[in-house]
């Protein structure tokens, strides 16, 4: 299992999310968002473009490391991992 970690403002459009963390089975960080999307119908739009790609606004890291494959995100995940999903907040 991997361990994903969000940002609070996500809580407010997908409140069952609002412990702030949910467990996964996952090989990879594709598999993980394909995970999340399952728990939380709806995310990946925010997370994710029409092409599959992570949006500019949007950062993930394994531990410390932010993930390479923004495309794809075929980073490997291994048991234990935790990932953090991190949105930047815009507007005016």
């Amino acid at each position: 299992m991997v361990t994903l970690q969000f940002t609070r403002h996500l809580f407010a459009f997908f409140p069952h999310l609002a412990e702030g963390q949910v467990q996964v089975q996952a090989t990879t960080v594709a598999q993980a968002l394909a995970a999340l999307e399952a728990l939380a119908p709806g995310i990946d739009f925010y997370l994710r473009d029409e092409r599959g790609r992570v949006r500019h606004h949007v950062q993930i890291f394994i531990g410390n490391e932010r993930i390479r494959d923004r495309r794809g995100q075929t980073d490997p995940l291994q048991p234990g991992d935790t990932v953090w999903i991190l949105q930047a907040l815009s507007g005016g």
